[in-house]
């Protein structure tokens, strides 16, 4: 719950940026000045960008948790856990034993999501940020196309 509720506070913080910067974009814009109409035009930029950037953020997040509890209410989820230093990083020789077992799996598998988001969460519970959300984003986009 505590996620949820900081995610709110990062959008709602990120929704007031946007208005403030728009706001100052219209002032600039709407100034007699050639430079401030010029940054008032490049400032149109940054709010389309940022509400851009948050619907992506909040999109993906609310189709990554919809998969989740999908495969949860399966049974499909990975029952192995990683152990994790006193740093909260996560036992790097333990996570990369679990590789091998999902990377298989989504070899024998290349179309199906579950495959692909089991991989996901094993990057993730190893640290790998990167390479977890583009397995989501995979098992996102193979769902969306299943019949």
């Amino acid at each position: 719950m505590s996620t949820r509720v900081g995610v709110a506070l990062m959008a709602a913080a990120l929704a007031l940026y946007i208005v403030l910067v728009a706001q100052r974009a219209y002032l600039l814009l709407t100034s007699a000045e050639p430079v401030a109409v010029a940054m008032g035009a490049a400032l149109v930029l940054l709010p389309v960008l940022g509400a851009w950037g948050l619907w992506r953020e909040l999109r993906f997040g609310m189709r990554a948790q919809a998969l989740a509890r999908r495969l949860e209410a399966e049974g499909g989820l990975p029952a192995e856990e990683i152990d994790v230093r006193q740093s909260g990083r996560p036992e790097r020789a333990q996570a990369d034993a679990l590789f091998p077992a999902y990377r298989a799996d989504v070899e024998a598998h290349p179309d199906d999501w579950r495959a692909w988001f089991r991989l996901g969460l094993v990057y993730d519970g190893a640290g790998d940020r990167r390479r977890a959300r583009h397995a989501v984003r995979t098992a996102i986009a193979l769902e969306r196309r299943a019949p």
